[in-house]
């Protein structure tokens, strides 16, 4: 163990993670960019995501393919929080038939309207019924307060997934795999780890969320804790958990902010701009939710999900690339990663010229056999 987390710092170091949100970056708005957002305060539930209460519909940022079938779904996790997912099926799915199934998650502060629907939209039609949810907490999902990021609820979201699919009469329970995007690639891993139903996981430009905390020297983390214990000091006096939205609320931007430097221009070109924009996705989570990811490590038993199998999708010139190589490393097999060439990070978000649905098709009829 000593050897794997000593293999997540320097997967840390080589891609710069340089907040603690990862997928969507924590960092305040640039500034003169003139950009609605939300404050550092407290703010009450109904102000914190505008589009919550909103039809999504005019939100997906594809097209939805005249051969696919979108049926919004409502669904309980085992913490009783009622979740939103949208579920895909090819047009001409035959019912008294069954058929393999996957779930998907979204990058860690995206929705199902995102990166997970593209998906769903390329796998319905290739034969695979479909299913990407809003986490907990996030988007249309339920649970209060708003915008909590938690290891272990968000992992056992992927759980609930399964219980939804197979209840459906023409889903295999035998035939149900998972796919993680971003932060949700090591969710989907902590959650086949501790699940045997999931019989089959695949990652797509993956964030090991919990390795920040997990990685750093004593001396970091207790000052981390310490902040982040202060601040539920704040959170109770004020009765509202600190949240800090940021990206547009209303709106995405028709350029970038001319002072975006690092990675920021990455995230800001997916979340802040049309290509991704979404009013559920801010990009951030409360001011204390990091505090368990400080004592949870998702990829402990990675190894245990063997003999099911893993295969790890990462671009050649992904900032992420190091997350997906240590976990495969850290994986048994069978095991496989496939590196994208010319991929960046979010290209694995939405780019369905460069994200290997072909490789994705066979992978899993391959293992959901």
């Amino acid at each position: 163990m000593k050897r794997f987390r000593a293999k997540i710092l320097s997967a840390l170091l080589v891609a710069t993670m340089i907040t603690a949100t990862a997928c969507s970056t924590q960092q305040q708005t640039p500034e003169n960019s003139q950009i609605e957002t939300q404050t550092s305060q407290s703010i009450p539930t109904s102000q914190q995501t505008k589009g919550e209460d909103e039809n999504m519909e005019e939100y997906y940022i594809f097209e939805l393919s005249d051969n696919v079938t979108r049926t919004a779904v409502n669904y309980k996790n085992r913490y009783g929080i009622e979740l939103s997912a949208d579920l895909y099926t090819s047009k001409d799915l035959d019912e008294t038939q069954t058929y393999p199934a996957i779930v998907i998650g979204p990058p860690y502060g995206g929705v199902k309207e995102q990166g997970p629907g593209v998906y769903e939209n390329q796998l319905a039609q290739r034969g695979f019924v479909v299913l990407a949810f809003d986490p907990s907490y996030n988007g249309e999902s339920g649970g209060e307060p708003r915008h909590i990021s938690s290891p272990e609820i968000f992992s056992e979201d992927f759980s609930a997934g399964v219980d939804y699919l197979g209840s459906l009469n023409y889903v295999n329970r035998e035939q149900i795999g998972a796919i993680g995007i971003c932060g949700s690639g090591s969710f989907a891993l902590s959650a086949a780890a501790m699940d045997s139903r999931i019989k089959a996981v695949a990652t797509a430009a993956m964030y090991d969320i919990s390795a920040m905390g997990n990685s750093m020297d004593s001396e970091s983390r207790n000052a981390m804790i310490k902040s982040i214990s202060e601040q539920r000091w704040n959170d109770f006096a004020n009765q509202e958990t600190a949240y800090t939205r940021n990206y547009p609320a209303n709106a995405p931007l028709d350029k970038l902010p001319d002072d975006l430097t690092g990675l920021d221009v990455e995230w800001w070109t997916f979340y802040g701009l049309k290509r991704g924009w979404h009013p559920n996705a801010g990009g951030a989570f409360t001011d204390t939710s990091m505090l368990p990811f400080m004592n949870y490590s998702l990829l402990n038993h990675i190894d245990s999900i063997s003999p099911r199998p893993i295969m790890f999708i990462t671009g050649d010139i992904a900032h992420s690339k190091a997350f997906s190589e240590t976990a495969y490393d850290a994986a048994a097999e069978p095991k496989e990663l496939y590196i994208v060439p010319g991929a960046m990070h979010i290209d694995l978000y939405d780019d369905v010229n460069k994200i290997p649905f072909d490789k994705l098709e066979t992978f899993f009829k391959d293992a959901l056999k």
